[in-house]
């Protein structure tokens, strides 16, 4: 029961944490008059990973790397099959040229990176991490030039009244605070979990951790839904999933190397993620080109909940 607490506890204060740390970061952003464009690929990119990065960096430091991977891989897969499925089954989303000319196929590039990276040998090394990191960066440079007018679109629903400066500390300071003791609750937990019941920490990371760390983008998801907005596109989803491989992975390797150690993360897990990822594409185009429709949401939800079932039982 304590190990369950710990958990909710622990997502509570990373989701809490994670959105002080956005409204800070923007507001700091817009304060020092940064470009709308630089604030939502950078700024606003790195903060809604910083559940994933925190709770992957304190994993592996504490020799639980199958939390780390699992965590990243799973979330992933969530923020398709779920956060995806689900939103589109509530409204059909229009997706945007720039899905199948950037998003998808950088997607794809940095999937196989990391595919190519953990396969052969089950280890990211450091210099692995630093390519990753050196790959998500020119990624953004060529979004920055090249893609300046879509990423522009994306983010035009993104602006908020300017916080005072008092809120702007306060909002950073808690948000740190809440991102470090949510990952050293939720990391506590979930290992207590697997030993408890016997299950891998792979397991977990894949289920319980990740779901977590994909919950505030569901929760956007679904409000902006209902609130008919246009706030959620595929773009933003699969623009997370560049993130949590290369910043998440990337910066975590750096720190110190992450070894496999449920082989089930190689043999199973990151083939769904391969798969679900690749899925995308012909289903934007299928039956009605560029729609995500209530169809595509039955499909990768049943997708992701044949995933969780098949890596339970």
């Amino acid at each position: 029961m304590q190990n369950i607490l710990f958990i909710i506890l622990g997502l509570a204060l990373l989701i809490a944490g994670g959105d002080w740390l956005l409204k800070s970061a923007v507001a700091i952003s817009y304060r020092l008059n940064i470009p709308k464009i630089v604030v939502g690929m950078t700024v606003v990119s790195f903060a809604t990973s910083a559940p994933e990065l925190i709770v992957s960096i304190k994993a592996a430091l504490n020799g639980s790397p199958d939390l780390a991977l699992g965590n990243v891989v799973g979330s992933n897969i969530a923020n398709l099959g779920l956060v995806l499925g689900v939103t589109v089954i509530l409204g059909a989303i229009d997706v945007k040229k720039t899905f199948y000319t950037t998003d998808w196929p950088v997607m794809m590039l940095a999937s196989l990176l990391f595919f190519g990276f953990i396969y052969t040998d089950g280890v990211i090394e450091q210099y692995e991490g630093i390519i990753m990191v050196v790959f998500l960066f020119a990624f953004l440079v060529y979004l920055l030039r090249f893609q300046k007018k879509a990423v522009e679109e994306d983010m035009e629903d993104k602006d908020e009244a300017p916080l005072e400066m008092y809120k702007v500390v306060l909002f950073l300071g808690i948000g740190g605070v809440a991102l470090w003791g949510g990952s050293e609750l939720l990391i506590n937990g979930a290992v207590g979990l697997a030993t408890l019941y016997g299950v891998s920490e792979r397991v977990i990371g894949v289920t319980v951790v990740s779901v977590g760390t994909s919950i505030p983008e569901l929760a956007a998801s679904i409000i902006a839904i209902l609130k008919k907005e246009k706030a959620i596109s595929v773009g933003n989803l699969i623009g997370s999933n560049i993130f949590n491989l290369l910043a998440v992975l990337g910066i975590t390797s750096i720190i110190t190397p992450i070894t496999v150690i449920d082989q089930g993360l190689l043999d199973f897990d990151i083939f769904w993620m391969l798969g679900i990822s690749f899925l995308i594409l012909p289903l934007v185009f299928i039956p009605k080109g560029l729609r995500l429709g209530w169809r595509d949401g039955i499909l990768l939800l049943g997708v992701y909940i044949t995933f969780v079932y098949l890596t339970v039982s």
